[in-house]
């Protein structure tokens, strides 16, 4: 049944047309006010080190990727480093619904001009930001040049600000999901102990040997046990240093736990659910090596290879070269 005052606008042309006006005016308006907002946000001071990038993915989906870039992220704020979390898992995302977010606003809202980034980044667990549907960078082939710098430029100011970027990509090894994974300081390749999770792992592995990341490590999920872990890591190992000529680290591994499926089901991140399970120590032991990790590279070598977006932008120049 139709509403009597939908039909009245119906049937009053005048009506519609001064409440139209009034919708573009008030967009108008709220534009002004963003653009006077961003020209009056002080701009953040460099930092002597910049935040390192660690891509999460995996061969196949299934095996925890998403939960482990999550927890991973609560981990590092937790040794005081600022993190932001980017969901670039290609429209897919589910972040949210792992910790209880519950955003609207994305990066494709970004690239169209009617949001800014900050307007978009969603207060996480533990103090982390998080940046929902990277998706929207794959939508920048089809935007002016001008609209693509606007992006990186704040994607870049923002990104001064945190220690850590731990971006969660889609599975597989399609085209947009390289190019992140091509701009990161370290990629951890997420595996499980199943034939199939291997293979793919694998394949992944070869598709990424050409790039330039300077750090590829693979880690174990959902183990039986620390032997079974060591099996599997070794395994892909020795196959990638055979054929392909190239090492790969072994990250360690993360023990199946039946503490992680029930946090799921309630959306909250394990590690905050279940502080002590195995799962959540062996995820705190993970982000305490790449602490570590970070604070040993030298400033001027972090420096030299420039920042996260940057470098995206600068792969994406190439390919369309």
């Amino acid at each position: 049944m139709t509403h009597p005052q939908s039909l009245a606008f119906s049937k009053n042309p005048a009506a519609s047309k001064s409440r139209s006006t009034g919708d573009q005016a008030q967009a108008l308006r709220g534009l002004m006010q963003r653009l006077q907002s961003d020209r009056a946000e002080p701009t953040v001071a460099p930092r002597s080190r910049r935040a390192f990038a660690i891509g999460v993915t995996s061969g196949k989906g299934g095996v925890g990727k998403t939960n482990i870039a999550l927890n991973l992220a609560i981990a590092l704020a937790r040794l005081d480093a600022g993190t932001c979390l980017v969901d670039a898992n290609l429209g897919l995302g589910n972040i949210d619904l792992l910790c209880g977010l519950n955003g609207y606003w994305n990066l494709s809202h970004v690239v169209s001009g009617a949001r800014n980034v900050r307007d978009i980044v969603l207060a996480g667990p533990e103090g982390i930001n998080v940046i929902p549907g990277a998706s929207g960078l794959t939508e920048l082939a089809d935007c002016p040049a001008s609209a693509q710098a606007d992006l990186f430029r704040q994607l870049t100011e923002f990104e001064e600000s945190h220690d850590f970027l731990v971006i969660d990509t889609s599975a597989g090894i399609h085209r947009p999901m390289r190019e992140f994974l091509n701009a990161c300081d370290l990629v951890l390749v997420v595996t499980t102990p199943e034939p199939t999770s291997i293979a793919d792992s694998y394949a992944l592995i070869k598709t990424l040997s050409g790039s330039d990341i300077p750090h590829l490590e693979v880690l174990v999920n959902q183990s039986d046990s620390a032997p079974q872990a060591h099996q599997v890591a070794e395994r892909i190992q020795q196959t990638a240093r055979m054929f392909l000529h190239l090492e790969v680290a072994a990250a360690g591994f993360v023990p199946k736990d039946p503490q992680v499926p029930a946090a799921v089901v309630r959306r909250r991140p394990f590690l905050i659910e279940t502080p002590e399970s195995p799962a959540s120590a062996a995820i705190q032991q993970l982000a305490a090596r790449l602490k570590r990790l970070f604070e040993r590279q030298p400033a001027q070598t972090t420096a030299e290879r420039g920042s996260f977006f940057p470098r995206m932008q600068t792969h994406r120049v190439r390919r369309a070269a």
